[in-house]
């Protein structure tokens, strides 16, 4: 019977059932498995509701969406130009701070391909700038942002190791502390990946013309800050109320919310009133299944640690990995594959309750995990052959898939050697949260 019930979840996620369906039904099976009441269920599924931080999520996703549907992007690249354009290689970096702080804002790698991309591409080329070069900046600057405030992956990651801490001895990871962690390699990776566009770049033209550096202009400089006026405050408010200790992450998220919300429907009057429903409906759909995921994959860790799988997952990998830095390089490789095939969202909820309990066994500091996963998962968004960002940046740029995986490779491999960094320089995460 037992078989039969595995074998029936198996053909439900191959014909493409709800991830919640099968995460349920692999916990109702194990706990049925060690004769242990199905009650249980219900306990861990309401464990979601007392998370502290529960409430940032809806907030912060809500005034993603109302940004990502006003000109917010427009209003940012004119800003990123203005200030950096100047530079060598100014056009790239405006397009990697443009898309990082944007990705941050609304939290979704995606959206910032489709609202930024159709800005940014066309910028590029006219500046001289390769096709090629340009595709692959626009599709890997897209999953930039993932590590900074509010970064929602960072959000759930904490979420679920504060409830899995009731269960494994381990301080709770503090949401302030996953932020604070996040700030260096996040831009870590933006210094990196800026380095090998002025280095690309050096001697390379279009059609022969080199690529030219915008003059600064003090007075477009002054206009773009002015056009951007009520957004400005916005990281501050963020930044400033989480970091300071004068509001908790749930406070910071209302706040943010209720800033974003005057600031697009009251302020710029981009968003009208008639729409703001859809958009709470949208943006509470998508929290929704999160939500449900997140409960779900609760109870599945509860089943995890009361059949003792960790403690055999960890008996088994030190069989054959004696060494930490052996266990991190294969850690990589694994969340690198995870990120390509799946949604960022149900790898954390799946792999967390199994990578967390074995990660304490070597070592490695709960926080400083955190930050490891969502740095893989950033890059497995352009990972060939099946990474999400290739396959939006191919419909939103209509180009061939296989010419965005050529385009993205050089800029994959300057990612990974910043997560190399990241993996075996814990200080690089650590010392701010020290």
């Amino acid at each position: 019977m037992i078989t039969a019930a595995i074998i029936l979840l198996v053909v439900l996620a191959l014909m493409g059932a709800p991830l919640y369906a099968i995460i349920l039904g692999a916990a109702a099976l194990g706990f049925y498995t060690l004769e242990i009441e199905l009650a249980v269920l219900h306990i861990d599924i309401y464990q979601l509701s007392n998370s502290v931080v529960l409430m940032a999520l809806p907030l912060f996703t809500f005034a993603g969406f109302l940004l990502s549907e006003s000109k917010t992007a427009d209003r940012m690249l004119r800003l990123s130009q203005a200030a950096f354009g100047w530079m060598p290689g100014g056009m790239a970096f405006v397009s990697l701070i443009a898309c990082a702080f944007f990705t941050a804002l609304t939290g979704g790698s995606g959206v910032t391909i489709v609202a930024l991309g159709a800005l940014l591409l066309p910028a590029l080329v006219k500046g001289n700038y390769p096709e090629k070069f340009s595709l692959g900046l626009v599709t890997s600057s897209g999953s930039l942002g993932l590590l900074l405030v509010p970064s929602v992956p960072l959000l759930i990651y904490g979420i679920i190791a504060q409830q899995m801490s009731q269960q494994l001895d381990m301080p709770s990871v503090e949401i302030v502390d996953l932020y604070l962690a996040g700030l260096v390699p996040a831009l870590l990776m933006i210094v990196l990946l800026y380095g090998y566009c002025v280095w690309a770049t050096r001697g390379s033209a279009m059609n022969g013309k080199a690529v030219p550096r915008q003059p600064f202009d003090f007075r477009e400089l002054v206009d773009a800050l002015w056009e951007a006026r009520w957004e400005l405050p916005l990281p501050l408010v963020v930044l400033g109320g989480i970091f300071s200790g004068f509001l908790v992450v749930s406070e910071a998220a209302a706040v943010t919310a209720l800033y974003v919300l005057v600031a697009e429907v009251f302020l710029y009057k981009e968003i009208s009133l008639r729409k703001l429903p859809s958009i709470m409906r949208d943006s509470m759909i998508m929290v929704g299944g999160i939500l449900l995921i997140l409960a779900v994959a609760l109870a599945f860790t509860d089943y995890l640690v009361y059949a003792g799988v960790p403690e055999q997952l960890f008996t088994l990998i030190q069989t054959h990995v004696e060494s930490k830095i052996t266990f991190l390089i294969l850690l990589n490789i694994l969340l690198l594959l995870l990120g390509a095939l799946l949604d960022i969202f149900a790898a954390l909820v799946i792999m967390v309750p199994l990578i967390l309990p074995v990660a304490l066994r070597y070592g490695i500091d709960p926080v400083h995990l955190g930050v490891i996963f969502v740095a893989n998962m950033q890059i497995g968004y352009i990972t060939p052959p099946v990474g999400m960002n290739l396959f939006i940046a191919s419909y939103r740029f209509k180009k061939k898939v296989t010419e965005l995986f050529a385009s993205t490779i050089p800029f994959m491999l300057v990612l990974i050697v910043a997560l190399l960094m990241i993996t075996y320089i814990p200080q690089l995460s650590l010392w701010l949260v020290r």
